[in-house]
């Protein structure tokens, strides 16, 4: 009787591949539901926010995460499933075919695998934003937008790639907070040049401060919604508790925010600056691209020792020609994908240690107090949930649970 070891080479590589991905998609949904449990168990502000986060945003928080995660396992079973058949059924090598297809209709051969692969590429995404649009639309139109967070209509559905390309950045006015930025950065020797606010309030309500920049060109940018003096969540909508019809102004513009932000007030900016130039000053933003330049080498020294290997070609199908661009596609995403998983989590680990350290650093320049408060207010801005199951916040969170940083942080207590 055969067994799998008396399979062809290209075979036992074909099924390695298959039950290596569908192996970590099950550790991926139990990661998942222990994270789901933890939702649905907790029921009480944890004892450290007591005076600080009030029941309802609590509850605001926790049915938001358990919506989120109820929709990527029904996302993540059809994801893999679609890609589970689309190997078993010959997909890519069909793909490919049809792809040599189009380009012989403008008189280009076999010869012109550059033009086949630019087909390829472009049916293959055309394929992927189809059957993930349905989706996409849900998530952004029914999940984001029943917790307060979709500023969209559907024909922008695309604003989330696109918009930021053409967000509109202002110049932070001058006065206390840009001279306090500027104080702040000079005292660490961080090259800054200019400050922006961004209206991210236009696309969503999640709150986000970077900094940008070569050499000694540095530029922070600061999101709307991160300062309470700024996002337009705390200026518009009508009066609390006034009845519609008892107002002169139209209901289409006086319509509220579902979930009001309040956003940092100066000192708590200040206290979020001050955790993202630690990264800079502690070195944490070179290490990373060291880090994604020697995986970048060693992922293209080992395709250069693999791309002649026609086995890995015939186990997905490719029999009589072995195009450069599908070898990438299976080396890159099939052979590769072991490696992967290993270096995401040693990544993950590092963010999180990076991200202790970066908040040591804001607490050094004395700022744990207003950072300690900034979190909080962020989280619940972000309708972030404050309690994690530690195994799924290990494996996933590149960010250290809120609990955790408080902790961390010598457990500065906020009235």
């Amino acid at each position: 009787m055969e067994t799998i070891l008396d399979l062809p080479i290209e075979n036992k590589i074909f099924y390695a591949v298959l039950v290596f991905s569908w192996t970590v998609y099950l550790w991926e949904a139990y990661l998942a539901y222990r994270q789901r449990r933890t939702y649905r168990s907790t029921m009480h502000v944890p004892q450290e926010l007591g005076k600080i986060m009030d029941t309802d945003t609590f509850e605001k928080s926790r049915l938001y995460q358990l919506d989120k995660s109820n929709f990527s396992f029904w996302s993540g079973l059809y994801s893999e499933t679609e890609g589970t058949l689309i190997l078993l059924l010959g997909g890519i090598p069909f793909l490919w075919k049809v792809a040599g297809t189009v380009t012989a209709r403008f008189g280009l051969g076999a010869d012109y695998e550059i033009f086949q692969s630019l087909s390829f590429l472009m049916l293959a995404t055309l394929f992927s934003a189809f059957t993930g649009l349905p989706w996409s639309i849900y998530n952004t139109f029914v999940i984001e937008e029943k917790h307060g967070f979709n500023q969209q209509v559907l024909v922008t559905i695309y604003a989330d790639y696109i918009a930021p390309l053409f967000d509109k950045f202002t110049p932070l006015p001058e006065g206390e907070l840009k001279e306090e930025i500027e104080s702040m950065s000079k005292s660490i020797n961080f090259p800054l040049t200019k400050v922006y606010v961004v209206e991210g309030s236009k696309r969503s309500s999640h709150s986000n401060a970077y900094f940008y920049g070569f050499f000694k060109n540095k530029r922070i940018v600061l999101f709307d919604t991160l300062m309470e003096d700024y996002s337009p969540l705390n200026k518009d909508g009508e009066p609390e508790n006034v009845p519609a019809e008892e107002t002169d102004t139209p209901t289409e513009a006086k319509a509220k925010p579902k979930n009001k932000k309040q956003g940092c007030n100066n000192p708590e900016v200040l206290a979020v600056l001050g955790h993202e130039l630690g990264h800079w000053k502690l070195g944490h933003t070179v290490k990373n691209i060291v880090i994604s330049q020697m995986n970048s080498f060693l992922c293209f020294f080992l395709f250069a020792v693999l791309i002649g290997r026609k086995e890995l070609f015939i186990a997905f199908g490719f029999y009589d020609s072995q195009p450069t661009l599908i070898g990438l596609m299976i080396i890159f995403q099939f052979i590769f994908s072991p490696y992967n998983e290993v270096l995401s989590f040693c990544l993950t680990v590092l963010s999180r240690r990076f991200e202790f350290q970066a908040d040591a650093f804001a607490r050094g320049m004395g700022r744990a107090s207003e950072l300690y408060s900034a979190l909080i207010k962020l989280n619940k801005d972000n309708l972030g949930f404050p309690v994690a199951d530690w195994l799924f916040s290990m494996w996933h969170y590149s960010h250290p649970p809120l609990l955790e940083r408080l902790r961390a942080l010598g457990g500065t207590k906020q009235d």
